[in-house]
């Protein structure tokens, strides 16, 4: 047993100092960003802020809705065959570039992985995606799916901690999620004991990939559109959100009526609720590590696209950051204290 008493921080531990700026409008920030690869040389260009690969999420629906914004949407899993060729004979081919097919590490989800990639070659990102990416199988894992498919982006996660990022990249992977325990239903924290502040997860994973040439998406733990923009501060090239784009026409989840007022579920992908629906219940070995909520109906999805980014180019304007890219050069955070706190909630 050993304890690290170094200070680690999160989202609410935190504010941005506002700084001198040459910005008259916050029409006048880009939050396009361009990145180049590691392992293929391939160079991507959008606005990288990535819908969660979560069924209540990370859907058709909500891929076709974020790519007109240039987002990205890792689709969810449990799609069948059937329901992919049905996408992609409509919206999937023209939005292909903003659209990762998301798998797990078993050998069904290695030869679906295959018949997909199979007959939808134009998709570049493939998210391999567990909860716990410390293992000597997922490392295996990335290091075939690399000589596999040499000429994909491969997103791998989850980590926290600088030195499995980079055993991650040299494994074959090009950007890693980081995020251990922070999502609005995930209760990994509550029943592991494990996780990690994530601005400190950030910052810390960000500088092991940055060395090596790759890249890092935050995963979890955005409430607010402060958060976010606290995210790319810290040095996250991609930004994953679930429970903010959780609730709206293109979402998952289940719609409920109440007292005249609608809502949708949402659920961890580890809560019994998705245990259930996809696997037929919590095996004998595990326990449940999401939890499912009720979210008021929020409507269509652009309305808060437009509050994310509004927001985030208006953090630009604070700090004067004309480009996204600049955020994390301008930023400097100030520690606030628990009675401060307050503010974010």
């Amino acid at each position: 047993m050993r304890i690290e008493s170094d200070l680690k921080l999160g989202f609410k531990d935190v504010m941005i100092r506002p700084k001198r700026s040459t910005l008259n409008s916050r029409a006048a920030v880009s939050l396009e960003r361009e990145f180049k690869f590691m392992h293929t040389g391939k160079v991507w260009k959008g606005i990288p802020v990535i819908a969660a690969n979560m069924d209540t999420v990370g859907t058709f629906e909500m891929a076709s809705a974020l790519a007109p914004h240039q987002l990205i949407t890792a689709i969810h899993k449990h799609y069948d065959l059937q329901q992919w060729e049905d996408f992609m004979v409509n919206d999937g081919k023209r939005i292909a570039d903003h659209i990762a097919i998301s798998t797990g590490t078993g050998k069904q989800d290695a030869g679906k992985l295959h018949t997909l990639l199979g007959k939808f070659p134009q998709i570049t990102f493939i998210c391999i995606d567990v909860a716990n990416g410390y293992s000597e199988h997922f490392v295996s894992f990335v290091k075939e799916t690399r000589a596999q498919f040499p000429d994909k982006v491969i997103i791998a996660g989850n980590v926290v901690t600088g030195e499995m990022v980079e055993e991650l990249l040299l494994a074959g992977a090009d950007i890693i999620k980081v995020g251990i325990g922070p999502g609005s239903v995930c209760t990994t924290r509550v029943k592991t004991g494990v996780g990690y502040p994530q601005l400190s997860a950030i910052i810390e994973c960000a500088d092991a990939a940055h060395g090596l040439g790759g890249q890092i998406i935050s995963d979890g733990g955005c409430k607010i559109p402060g958060d976010i923009a606290k995210a790319f501060g810290g040095g996250a090239d991609f930004v994953m959100l679930g429970g903010m784009l959780a609730g709206h026409s293109e979402s998952g989840g289940e719609t409920l009526e109440r007292d005249g007022h609608k809502y949708k579920l949402f659920y961890g992908m580890s809560s019994e609720t998705a245990m259930t629906k996809h696997t037929g219940g919590i095996a004998e070995y595990r326990a449940s590590e999401g939890k499912t909520v009720e979210i008021p109906y929020k409507g269509d999805v652009a309305d808060t696209i437009k509050d994310i980014l509004g927001s985030l180019r208006s953090t630009c304007t604070y700090v004067g950051a004309q480009r996204l890219k600049e955020l994390t050069k301008r930023t400097t955070f100030i520690r606030v204290t628990e009675q401060h706190n307050e503010a974010f909630e």
